[in-house]
């Protein structure tokens, strides 16, 4: 078994994922990355390896509660101590009231809500025999407030942040640091350059978030001594409105 620290990324997307694990890996940590199609990490662990760090793609269904756990347990016994997780998935979708169907939904639901419990849950079941460790859940401006069209992944958002209260409370006692970020803003994505080009014309201004600058801000979050840590931190650029 590797005697560095790991940092297991569920949701390692191209942006805000990838930047969160190229950060860590810089530090020395060891890098387990998670999608449902492995193939799509290639890039990001070709390019971390490339820098001389250490990454491992783990392709998996993280609504799949014997999937999760297998996850996790491959990882300790095969690669190092879990020190840091953070859950990442997205799902924002829209649509109106009348055309969301229980399909959607409930795939939201699962996708950002039910799916963060169970990492939520192996982490802590693996971090807390040692009494350490940080759990990272990405929130939204749908955790705060629900929009118009935003039923579905408001209601995940809300129970996602809801989630992350409540380990908080039960785990910080137990040495684990479990903190939420409300992502309150644009992202510098190909999404929002192709889908909001006004948006993101604001890139110049420093007017949406950069993926890196987020990834800076979890690293500080897990550095945090535990006689001050943060539980939630809202990140949002200076000329977005709240």
């Amino acid at each position: 078994m590797a005697s560095k620290e790991v940092v297991v990324i569920i949701g390692a997307g191209d942006a805000t994922g990838g930047a969160i694990a190229r950060r860590f890996a810089r530090e020395g940590y060891i890098v387990c990355a998670t999608r449902r199609n492995a193939d799509a990490l290639a890039p990001l662990v070709e390019g971390i390896e490339e820098t001389g760090g250490i990454a491992h793609a783990f392709g998996c269904d993280a609504r799949d509660e014997d999937a999760m756990t297998a996850l996790f347990d491959q990882i300790e016994q095969t690669i190092g101590p879990v020190t840091v997780t953070v859950f990442n998935i997205g799902a924002n979708v829209r649509f109106s009231i009348t055309d969301t169907t229980a399909r959607v939904y409930r795939k939201v639901w699962e996708m950002a809500a039910f799916a963060g419990f169970l990492a939520g849950r192996e982490a802590a079941r693996v971090m807390l025999p040692r009494q350490k460790g940080t759990i990272i859940f990405t929130g939204a401006t749908a955790s705060l407030r629900g929009g118009n069209g935003f039923s579905a992944f408001a209601g995940a958002k809300f129970a996602l942040r809801a989630l992350a209260q409540s380990m908080a409370r039960e785990l910080g006692p137990k040495g684990i640091h479990v903190a939420h970020s409300i992502i309150d803003g644009a992202i510098d994505t190909d999404f929002i350059r192709e889908n909001f080009p006004d948006r993101y014309a604001l890139k110049d201004k420093d007017g949406i978030l950069n993926p890196d600058h987020i990834a800076e801000q979890y690293l500080q979050l897990h550095r945090q001594p535990r006689d001050a840590w943060t539980h939630e931190l809202d990140l949002r650029p200076w000329l977005e409105s709240f």
